[in-house]
């Protein structure tokens, strides 16, 4: 009974701190804080997707790519990208979802995230409202895109 009781009062307490995604470092699903080099380059562009969303060798693969990156030259200075490669390698994903690298490796072409976003779930037309674009606008339907959460709780899809 004391230790339930002293469990719920420390995630309580994390939660309310704002550590709750830092103490499930662990849980691979879990929001990993942002690496702020990786969030000030990376977001400029696109929503800063979780390093957990795609495995190691895509990440290394995509860092080797920069000046060619999906069709745009997004090189960084040789330190950055050390960085930010580094950063992306320790919290890539290793659970079973994305230990296969998906085609071109897009995280929109894995089988997880079709899987998530069937047709029965997200219509072909919404991809096609000025309001969300494309499935790599993750913020578009996902409130918490750029906190690296996309818990279900949180999507509004938009007219």
């Amino acid at each position: 009974m004391f230790h339930r009781y002293f469990a719920k009062a420390a995630i309580g307490s994390l939660a309310l701190l704002g550590l709750w995604p830092i103490a499930q470092a662990d849980d691979r699903t879990a929001p990993v804080p942002l690496l702020p080099k990786y969030q000030q380059e990376c977001a400029a562009c696109h929503t800063a997707y979780p390093p957990g969303l795609l495995p190691a060798a895509s990440w290394q693969r995509l860092m080797g790519g920069l000046g060619k990156h999906f069709g745009v030259d997004a090189s960084l200075d040789e330190a950055s990208t050390r960085e930010i490669s580094a950063w992306l390698s320790q919290h890539a994903g290793t659970y079973k979802r994305v230990t296969d690298a998906p085609p071109q490796d897009r995280i929109t072409r894995s089988s997880w995230f079709l899987s998530k976003h069937n047709e029965r779930e997200v219509p072909p037309a919404v991809w096609k409202r000025a309001s969300v674009g494309s499935p790599a606008n993750c913020a578009a339907c996902h409130t918490q895109a750029d906190k690296g959460s996309f818990n279900e709780r949180d999507i509004k899809i938009p007219k």
